[in-house]
């Protein structure tokens, strides 16, 4: 074979291999292709939604009322209304999503309230309210002269970019979720959005919304630990003890991660539940 000739063949093989590599096509995510909804084991531990894989989401011991806060990303206290045991009866939800290319956490949340109307009848109206909030931020230094002699704030964040690849496995980055212990709380996180930080916060620890105020558009490795209060974590009785080390939530964001959880006030779309029907495993 001559010399040009074996040019011609890498070339071709080179372009071959460039389309097999090609990204698949995102489906539209507009619905789950199957799904599951049964009641949850009386004794089951813990509560999470993650990916099990590429296209496998699943619910774990969850309420319809904790499923709607997640998937409309609301506070406890945003959600109101319908019968009691919206907040009562426990749920597990194991669906595939379409084709085989991971959904993000939007696209899954999507489709999490396609199901949940479905399967749920559920019909709803919105309101918005003034709540009580925290603002998450950035600390600010002290001022400071910057290069051309102006004053300004320097960042206080001392977050990192994170090193983890979103698609080093099919089921994505690890869950964010808070390991609790009797005196200390963890919350490892990895590859993290700071909406995502305020969403997990709200959602599960604080009594009140978080709302994200930071800036900050990255995605951050970090490792949070505090010492929780009676406050926290829907009242759950932490008192703390003489032997704990670790800071409260408050000062421990501010010290660990260079954010800050401010007391203020703002308006908050709430969801009203009108009506809902029970879901029998199915």
């Amino acid at each position: 074979m001559s010399e040009a000739l074996k040019l011609v063949v890498a070339a071709l093989m080179s372009a071959a291999g460039m389309l097999a590599q090609s990204p698949a096509t995102r489906p539209a995510f507009d619905e789950f292709e199957v799904a599951t909804i049964k009641p949850a084991p009386l004794d089951s531990p813990g509560r999470w939604i993650k990916m099990q894989s590429a296209n496998r989401f699943y619910a774990k011991n969850h309420t319809l009322k904790t499923l709607i806060q997640a998937a409309y990303n609301l506070t406890p206290r945003a959600v109101s209304g319908g019968p009691s045991w919206v907040d009562s009866d426990r749920y597990e939800i194991l669906a595939e999503t379409p084709g085989n290319v991971r959904p993000t956490l939007d696209e899954q949340m999507s489709m999490l309230r396609k199901l949940l109307a479905d399967r749920f009848n559920l019909k709803f109206h919105r309101e918005e309210k003034e709540f009580s909030i925290y603002a998450l931020t950035v600390v600010r230094s002290a001022q400071a002269e910057g290069p051309l002699g102006a004053v300004g704030k320097k960042t206080g964040s001392k977050l990192k970019e994170s090193t983890v690849d979103l698609d080093a496995t099919p089921q994505g980055p690890p869950l964010l979720a808070f390991v609790i212990a009797p005196d200390t709380v963890r919350l490892p996180a990895r590859s993290v959005t700071m909406p995502e930080l305020a969403s997990v916060f709200q959602r599960a620890a604080l009594d009140r919304p978080v709302v994200d105020q930071t800036g900050l558009s990255g995605r951050y490795d970090f490792d949070l630990e505090w010492t929780p209060d009676e406050s926290q974590f829907g009242g759950l009785g932490f008192k703390g003890t003489p032997e704990s080390t670790k800071p409260d939530l408050f000062t421990a964001i501010q010290q660990q991660l260079g954010l800050r959880l401010e007391a203020t006030k703002g308006p908050i779309d709430t969801l009203v539940i009108d009506h809902a029907e029970r879901s029998s495993a199915n």
